[in-house]
């Protein structure tokens, strides 16, 4: 009989299943069906361009339009449809994951490029955020309040919207949309849901995940395309009632001034989040933060470290070791182990990220990386190392625009108030950390600091699926957070009733 560790090495050295001449379908009104066109295109492997990860759809605004009908007539049943058979379908899609990590962390990998630790970690906390919402949705409810009239009841009583749009971008491609789409279900709601082009393996295993657990018919539609094809229809809809977007802020921008006063939004939007390291900071822990908050995930993550302000009398001594530790990081496929980064998602990622390296030396010191590699291992994926940046000042580019790759800016700063007032200069506000030993900084960052999360000697990066998420200015619309129990507020409407005897 084969031990866990033995079975676990056999499961890492299987080859991976043949993808490359699978059509992948979307999921419309309980049916798996091809788009109207016909039309499908390639989803490729960033860490080695040979490899194709299956063909999806490239769908019309026809299909999402069959998408958005199926949802709207499904609604009625599935509002009306009892709260606790709607969280035996949220722990059966929960279980589904759970049982298929490691095939679908291994499909999350080749599709999105991060390691393959990291998408197995994503895919057991997506199962974790559904069955969270699972529970706790059985009980969010309303309130009664007290009034004179011992003849009258007064009570509030919540109530789904209707139709949810759900965009979710590539980077997080089960998590993301997991915690979206678990809180929209559980209250009632119908979905139509469309993930980025660049990642549709990894939400098509998600939607497979409902269907398998017994999703009725309409509740959950499925489709892949470009947004420039599909967007109108699922965001502009009179039959939409709400628009649950994470991506960039242009794009957030877009749709949020394109629906009326009658279709809700909630917006994830970008980030330039900085970590601020004060003289009195453990500057080993300090650096590994930088690491880890500014490296991980290739520096692909909405609240990953970009910029990094340091008090003036430690920047030298910070700056030798991080540069050290950065010379120690690998790059290669995260299907490997061994690597600390794995390729960017994409080729325009990379094109992105290579501007920016080629902006940042026109304007700052340039310390080390940001090459494109090439050679054996490379040559077909879009590998770059990670990128460090100093005397970076608050006009640069680097320094305001979000990057969204492995560069890291480095910015001195004379004191406490001086690196609150360089980490505010920005028009971001989604996360941002602070390094010390002081428990009186620490209490004066977390009220001085613009941002939406809020980090003591702690990463950037990383969220609890039971608490709060979300920014500030340019990072959100600042209306609903997404995650925890608040996550439930806006796929739901509270409705006043006074009620005589």
């Amino acid at each position: 009989m084969q031990t866990a560790e033995e079975l676990n090495t056999r499961v890492q050295t299987q080859k991976a299943p043949d993808l490359s001449t699978r059509v992948f379908q979307n999921y419309i009104n309980g049916q798996w069906v091809s788009s109207v066109s016909g039309t499908t295109y390639k989803n490729l492997n960033p860490a080695d361009t040979r490899d194709i990860v299956g063909h999806f759809q490239a769908s019309q605004a026809e299909d999402a339009a069959v998408a958005v009908k199926a949802a709207q007539d499904a609604f009625l049943l599935w509002r009306n449809t009892a709260v606790s058979k709607r969280a035996k379908i949220l722990f059966a899609a929960a279980d589904y994951l759970e049982a298929n990590a490691t095939q679908i962390a291994e499909e999350l990998t080749r599709e999105e490029g991060k390691a393959l630790a990291l998408s197995k970690d994503e895919v057991l906390r997506s199962a974790q955020t559904i069955r969270f919402y699972a529970v706790e949705g059985q009980s969010f409810t309303g309130e009664t309040f007290p009034q004179d009239d011992p003849d009258m009841l007064v009570y509030t009583q919540r109530e789904p919207l209707g139709v949810v749009t759900v965009i979710s971008p590539w980077n997080f491609p089960v998590s993301i949309p997991a915690r979206k789409i678990a809180p929209a279900l559980i209250m009632g709601n119908t979905v139509v849901f469309k993930p980025s082009t660049d990642t549709p393996l990894s939400a098509y295993r998600l939607t497979e995940a409902f269907v398998q657990a017994g999703i009725p018919a309409g509740v959950l539609n499925f489709i892949t395309g470009r947004a420039s094809a599909v967007g109108k229809t699922i965001t502009e809809s009179k039959e939409v009632k709400a628009i649950s977007f994470t991506g960039s802020t242009a794009a957030g921008q877009h749709i949020h001034r394109s629906v009326g006063l009658a279709t809700r939004t909630q917006m994830e939007l970008g980030g330039k989040n900085p970590l601020i390291v004060l003289e009195d900071a453990d500057l080993d822990k300090a650096v590994e933060l930088t690491i880890k908050g500014g490296f991980s995930l290739s520096g692909q993550a909405c609240t990953g470290t970009s910029r990094v302000l340091v008090q003036s009398t430690v920047k030298e001594a910070f700056t030798e070791k991080l540069v050290a530790r950065v010379k120690l990081l690998k790059v290669g496929n995260g299907l490997q182990p061994g690597f600390d980064l794995g390729p960017l998602a994409t080729s325009a990622q990379l094109e992105n990220v290579l501007a920016y390296v080629a902006v940042g030396k026109s304007e700052a010191t340039h310390l080390i990386g940001g090459e494109r590699l090439l050679g054996e291992g490379f040559d077909h994926g879009y590998y770059i190392s990670p990128a460090l940046f100093t005397d970076v000042t608050q006009d640069m580019r680097i320094a305001r625009e979000e990057i969204f790759g492995p560069v890291i800016a480095i910015i001195e700063v004379r004191d406490y108030d001086d690196a609150i007032a360089k980490a505010n200069d920005s028009e971001y506000g989604l996360s941002a950390a602070l390094a010390t030993k002081s428990a009186a900084y620490a209490h004066r960052f977390a009220q001085d600091i613009q941002s939406g999360t809020v980090k003591i000697n702690r990463t950037t990066t990383g969220n609890l699926i039971n608490a709060p998420f979300g920014g500030l200015k340019q990072s959100s619309t600042s209306t609903f957070r997404e995650s925890g129990r608040v996550g439930l507020e806006f796929y739901s409407q509270t409705k006043t009733v006074y009620r005589a005897a």
